[in-house]
């Protein structure tokens, strides 16, 4: 297994998240001015020592010129790749490259949204989609059910299947003082909730919150002189496999497979190395599929794995471990929040939900209607 150049060579320093999960009269950029102001606290760094700047905001054409703006600061490199909620983990792999090869020095990654004080519904990209607009889908639940359906069909996963994935989310976010959902969560309940596109129903779906979240990166030779334990990045990887869920190649798998190739080769790794797991859980389908596509479990065995317990509290492996975009937080894009519980998790900062002995931890985000896929392994210092 070839071991990538960037191993080891930049970490996550800083982390932040506003933890405003319903804040009305709070923009976007005003939570993720907060979530930066938070992470770069985080490590004891400034916005004056920020060079790099890492953002993608749905509501904004221009989120890296709005951003800057907003920060106060003149980045000397900067990236705003948009491609759903995996945006975070292509910047996190753009910022490693940008500071190894000398084109920053402080990386920050931020995000922020209000989509639940602005409206309150998932709300899909304005883009057309000329294929399936006369069929009046609704987006993007559509898109996932018509995936989840095709699973159902090609391997016997079961409804009853999925609702363990959304039971082990919440069991996750009991443990969780700052996840937005919490409290008692029955089969019975998910079963019984609203249908909203067969055979998705509405505790399928994932929460609608506000939100901001940040990342700050460093090289490694910085990094553990920095006030927080450092998140080294082992590997990563992106890809792009459609737009429109029409041209997706196979319903069935999504390009996690190629994403997480790389991220473990780049790592030297593999799934059986990893100990803690966080996936982008739109829709309880999707963590079913990206287990799957990732290694975890054999194609087609994501329903009976989830189902033996294996993913909840107590499980043989911690996935969605700060309860998930179904239970803990879901603004819009949720990608950069696997990163902070994923880095939190390394740090042993994560309270009563904290796995034993996290070493390496893998955090996954999905964009657009299963269309971008991105991963990233990162490690204790004890990998290196």
């Amino acid at each position: 297994m070839v071991v990538n150049a960037l191993r080891g060579k930049a970490a996550v320093v800083g982390i932040g998240s506003t933890k405003r999960w319903n804040a009305p009269g709070r923009t976007p950029f005003d939570q993720a001015q907060e979530a930066a102001v938070l992470a770069l606290e985080d490590c004891g760094l400034s916005l004056r020592d920020v060079d790099g700047l890492f953002c993608s905001i749905s509501s904004s054409g221009l989120p890296v010129l709005n951003m800057a703006e907003k920060l106060g600061i003149r980045p000397r490199h900067a990236d705003g790749t948009m491609v759903g909620g995996a945006s975070f983990l292509f910047h996190l792999q753009s910022a490693a490259s940008a500071l190894v090869h000398g084109l920053c020095d402080v990386a920050l990654v931020v995000y922020g949204s209000n989509q639940l004080s602005a409206g309150g519904k998932l709300v899909s990209m304005p883009d057309p989609q000329p294929y399936e607009a006369p069929y009046r889908p609704r987006y993007p639940i559509s898109s996932y059910a018509l995936a989840a359906a095709r699973h159902m069909h090609d391997y016997g996963t079961t409804r009853e299947q999925l609702a363990e994935v959304a039971l082990a989310a919440r069991a996750w976010a009991n443990l969780n003082p700052d996840a937005f959902a919490r409290g008692p969560l029955t089969r019975d309940e998910v079963l019984a909730s609203r249908m909203v596109s067969d055979p998705l129903t509405k505790a399928d779906c994932c929460l609608v919150t506000d939100g901001g979240a940040a990342l700050v990166l460093t090289r490694a030779e910085r990094a553990k002189d920095l006030r927080a334990a450092p998140a080294y990045l082992l590997g990563t990887g992106t890809c792009v496999s459609h737009r429109q869920i029409a041209a997706m190649p196979d319903l069935s798998t999504t390009a996690a497979v190629e994403s997480g190739r790389m991220a473990y080769a780049g790592a030297g790794l593999g799934p059986r190395d990893v100990g803690h797991v966080m996936v982008y859980d739109a829709f309880t389908i999707t963590t079913l599929m990206f287990l799957e596509d990732l290694g975890f479990c054999a194609k087609g065995e994501g329903g009976a794995f989830v189902a033996s317990g294996a993913i909840a509290p107590g499980g043989v492996l911690p996935v969605n471990t700060n309860g998930g975009g179904l239970s803990c937080n879901h603004p819009g894009m949720y990608g950069l929040f696997t990163v902070i519980e994923a880095v939190e998790q390394l740090r042993g900062s994560a309270g009563a939900r904290q796995v034993a002995g996290c070493e390496v931890a893998l955090a996954h985000a999905n964009g657009g209607v299963l269309s971008s896929q991105a991963t990233a392994i990162l490690g204790t210092s004890a990998t290196l």
